[in-house]
């Protein structure tokens, strides 16, 4: 029984199995070592479930302390940096703060998610009613943390936790839930591979994440280069007149978006019959770099309350929310009846402004700086259609702005098409990265001595 697992490189990996298996009894483990102890988590581990706390003080007592929440806890991984503060009593603060060396495990949302806590927090914390906070005298709680993982990523805990209603992984059924468990000393053995192998796998994602923000950085820069400068750098260049856009081709003309284009003049009229079937795109649906990624079909009385800007062939959408995710598309052979968000300003670009070059204009890393310190708010940061409008783009003859679109259709195809490679190859990582760890925790593979 020998088990074969890619390397994070090109090359594989042969691990021996263990001299001995048995049946567990228990669905998502199958066979295990005949060594290991089978048993429910509750036998070997302390389980405490956090304690919902108010907003403000019930009596004078009460002291503020931070509040852990399970948004704040994440696969492997606690934020201590983004915590609430609640009030609590004392007896409160001493039977539910947390120690480095705790397990939280969320009761709700995704059921199971666990991180060891491996910072000594700065003052006494609390943790929410939706974490379980375990401990143990004699295991090694990280074991059980990847047991959870295991268990989560098949489905198992979904299925335990009553997936067909709001799941909740309530102490009972957590105590409940049967594991297995090697010696202590065979569980620091096997932790330590662990460890190791997935900070080297880890290590290669890093490399491989920052290398797709490098080409991302790439696409910016040639799309801001060619719809500043153009295709021939050796054509004479003169002042802009405007300090962002900086120097252009001495043929090129700087022109407001709302002389070269319109801007959100057709939309569906409030009177229109619930029964209209239109095809939806919301902020959501809109890539930076794909374009339109998602549609949804409604009825125009079902549909959101701000489906409203009517689009056709040719027009080009940008979001006036969120700005910072550059959520621009041009529309090229639209679904009928498309219809995007209220969210969004549709520029319909007039004779002097090719739609695909729009669309690109539009991306330029001068053109989006503006529209982002033109934005109110903070956690929503918007803009107002009009002063889109008014803010000033290159513009080219016309021949030579399908040119640019043409080459910069090439040259950004080919970043896209390297980025969606690494992207592949990053999620083989991570399989293997879950793989390894399943089978080193769960027994099918001996690396005891590895």
């Amino acid at each position: 029984m020998s088990q074969k697992h890619d390397k994070p490189g090109t090359e594989r990996r042969q691990f021996r199995p263990y001299p001995e298996y048995k049946d567990s009894g228990v669905e998502w483990l199958e066979t295990v070592p005949a060594s290991w102890q089978i048993c429910a988590v509750k036998r070997k581990f302390d389980i405490y479930l956090g304690k919902m706390l108010q907003p403000e003080p019930a009596s004078a007592h009460d002291l503020k302390v931070p509040y852990l929440k399970a948004a704040n806890v994440q696969w492997e991984d606690i934020d201590l940096n983004s915590l609430q503060t609640m009030w609590a009593s004392k007896e409160e603060i001493q039977s539910g703060q947390v120690a480095m060396g705790d397990l939280l495990v969320c009761e709700g949302g995704e059921v199971g998610r666990a991180a060891i806590l491996n910072k000594k927090p700065e003052e006494p914390t609390i943790i929410q009613n939706s974490l379980h906070r375990v401990r143990s005298q004699s295991e090694m709680a990280k074991f059980l943390m990847y047991l959870l993982e295991v268990s989560a990523s098949g489905g198992w805990l979904a299925v335990e936790c009553n997936k067909a209603t709001i799941q909740h992984f309530t102490r009972d059924k957590f105590g409940s839930l049967r594991i297995v468990l090697p010696s202590l000393e065979d569980q620091r053995r096997i932790l330590t591979f662990v460890d190791r192998e997935t900070a080297k796998i880890d290590a290669l994602i890093e490399k491989k994440e920052r290398l797709i923000e490098l080409l991302k950085e790439k696409r910016t820069a040639i799309i801001t280069q060619a719809v500043t400068k153009g295709l021939d750098l050796s054509v004479p260049m003169k002042d802009s007149g405007v300090e962002w856009l900086g120097k252009i081709p001495q043929s090129w003309n700087v022109c407001r978006v709302q002389h070269i284009s319109s801007i959100n003049d057709d939309v569906l009229p409030e009177n229109t019959d619930p029964l209209y079937e239109i095809n939806y795109v919301d902020i959501g649906g809109v890539d930076q770099f794909k374009g339109i990624v998602n549609i949804e079909n409604y009825s125009f009385g079902a549909a959101p309350s701000r489906a409203r800007r009517k689009v056709k062939d040719g027009d080009v959408i940008i979001s006036t929310v969120r700005t910072y995710l550059r959520s621009i598309a041009n529309v090229e052979m639209p679904a009928a009846n498309l219809i995007v968000s209220t969210g969004f300003a549709v520029l319909r670009p007039g004779p002097q402004l090719n739609n695909r070059y729009a669309a690109y204009a539009l991306r330029a890393s001068y053109f989006i700086e503006k529209i982002v310190a033109n934005s109110v708010g903070v956690s929503y940061p918007a803009i107002d259609a009009s002063k889109i409008s008014a803010l000033e783009i290159a513009c080219p003859p016309i021949i030579e702005q399908t040119a640019i679109a043409s080459y910069l259709n090439r040259e950004t195809a080919k970043i896209d098409k390297l980025v969606s490679r690494i992207k592949e190859a990053i999620d083989s990582l991570k399989e293997y990265r879950t793989a390894l760890i399943s089978a080193a925790v769960t027994g099918k593979i001996d690396v005891r001595d590895r």
